[in-house]
């Protein structure tokens, strides 16, 4: 066989076998595109664009104590009414106790309590009797003076204790005027809002100074998809399809994130399941 023909059917060989790649690599596409277009649309959880607080604060601690407090010395043998109401919420000119004929009027609203002498102390068989108003509570914190120019009297305060979940609500009652040379810091009196008198004197408080609060279109975290240095997210249109949207993104708070540009107030974007979604395709929404 002369080189020239090995070489023809060489070549022939060669092109039937890349024929053949193309043309199984295209009937393997066909196939797949057709069995992944019989595919429902993905199931997203979609949430209406609105507006949202977003605040920056200051994270510190201090001790409660009662907004008005008075103590009674009382001598146990000297007392007549053994039925004394500890733990109790008094009024205002209750009884609080009789001793040795004499009454003990309580001047305020407040809880009754009782604190011992120490042993040894001279004038043992007494107690302290306490009165405290625990209507409000009064909290001393410390912020670093690089804060001056924000701290002011109003500001609003979130307080949070380890003993309840919840947070309480306090306001900036007054601002030392002057820094301790020792600390570095400036006082600060908070009013603590106390209506089921569940904070008591001596417990340990988290606080958190609000401050720059401002309204702003915020979305959920979990609805941004960030590439590289750019935020997206996936705008839902009319008819549940869906638009890749670039969006210029601001600080974030309680999971929150303020958008400065790229959404509108009522367009509705996916919040979760953007990871099973892509450019341009249908979705269902299943909230």
């Amino acid at each position: 066989m002369k080189l020239s023909k090995k070489i023809t059917i060489l070549i022939s060989i060669i092109f039937i076998i890349i024929f053949s790649i193309i043309s199984g690599r295209y009937f393997v596409g066909k196939h797949f595109e057709k069995k992944f277009s019989q595919r429902p649309p993905p199931g997203v959880i979609v949430e209406t664009v609105d507006n949202s607080e977003f605040f920056e604060k200051i994270e510190t601690f201090g001790t409660a104590v009662a907004l008005k407090t008075k103590n009674y010395r009382i001598k146990k043998n000297q007392i007549e009414d053994q039925k004394i109401k500890f733990g109790e919420l008094i009024n205002k000119d209750e009884i609080i106790v009789v001793v040795d004929g004499e009454k003990i009027i309580a001047p305020f609203k407040g809880v009754l309590g009782k604190r011992e002498i120490a042993q040894g102390v001279l004038g043992t068989d007494s107690f302290i009797l306490t009165l405290d108003d625990i209507s409000s509570v009064m909290l001393d914190i410390k912020v670093p003076e690089s804060y001056i120019s924000i701290l002011k009297t109003g500001l609003n305060v979130n307080i949070k204790s380890e003993s309840y979940q919840k947070m309480f609500k306090g306001v900036i009652e007054s601002v030392s005027s002057r820094v301790d040379p020792n600390t570095r810091s400036v006082l600060c009196n908070i009013k603590v809002s106390n209506p089921d008198l569940e904070i008591i004197p001596g417990m340990l408080l988290n606080a958190e100074v609000i401050y720059n609060k401002v309204q702003a279109i915020g979305v959920s975290e979990s609805s941004i998809l960030v590439q590289g240095k750019t935020n997206f997210v996936y705008k839902v249109l009319d008819d549940n399809s869906i638009e890749k949207i670039e969006v210029e993104v601001g600080k974030r708070s309680f999971g929150k994130v303020m958008i400065l540009n790229g959404l509108n107030i009522d367009e509705k974007i996916i919040k979760e399941g953007i990871s099973k979604v892509r450019n341009k395709m249908k979705v269902k929404i299943v909230n």
